[in-house]
């Protein structure tokens, strides 16, 4: 269940399956299942989450493995003759 808090009103919502619902103050904050809108979303707090942030790489554990170490690498400079 998601939870959100109006600033407005200082009402809080909580998600329902099958119902919407609404604060009722001129901000207007709606919760419908996992949506929220509001007239102004800077006047809503999300009080927790269903979704988990889940970090993907591209790239794989070896690929990882790979760049770090030539990430170390050192920068060799040569040395030219001048005539």
């Amino acid at each position: 269940m998601v939870s959100i808090r109006c600033k407005d009103c200082n009402t809080e919502l909580v998600s329902h399956p099958t119902k919407v619902r609404c604060c009722g103050c001129q901000n207007m904050a709606t919760i419908d299942r996992d949506r929220i809108s509001a007239v102004d979303l800077s006047h809503v707090v999300m009080l927790n989450s269903l979704k988990e942030e889940v970090k993907t790489s591209v790239l794989s554990s070896q690929d990882l493995a790979y760049q770090e170490a030539r990430r170390q690498r050192k920068v060799r400079k040569l040395d030219f003759e001048t005539r």
